[in-house]
């Protein structure tokens, strides 16, 4: 659900990584700024300049975290029947 108005610091941070993986246009509308990606843009690197985050690009705030989770490289352990431990 969209942002009913534009998000600053750590919540725009967190929208926009959120929604970093759809790419600027969907980020920038979550965040509550709509089609203004200048603004969006603007306001993000700002807030990301206040965390001490180091970002030039929208894609740079996706983490590695989040890429295995996407990937799904974890490995299931479980016993072969209900009554094996």
């Amino acid at each position: 659900m969209p942002s009913s108005k534009p998000l600053h610091g750590t919540e725009l941070v967190d929208c926009a990584r959120a929604n970093a993986k759809q790419g600027i246009e969907t980020a920038a509308y979550q965040c509550g700024y709509g089609d203004d990606l200048n603004t969006f843009a603007r306001e993000l690197r700002q807030a990301c300049t206040e965390m001490n985050l180091q970002v030039k690009e929208l894609s740079e705030l996706i983490t590695d975290q989040d890429m295995m989770l996407q990937i799904g490289t974890g490995e299931i352990v479980a016993p072969d029947t209900a009554s094996e431990l």
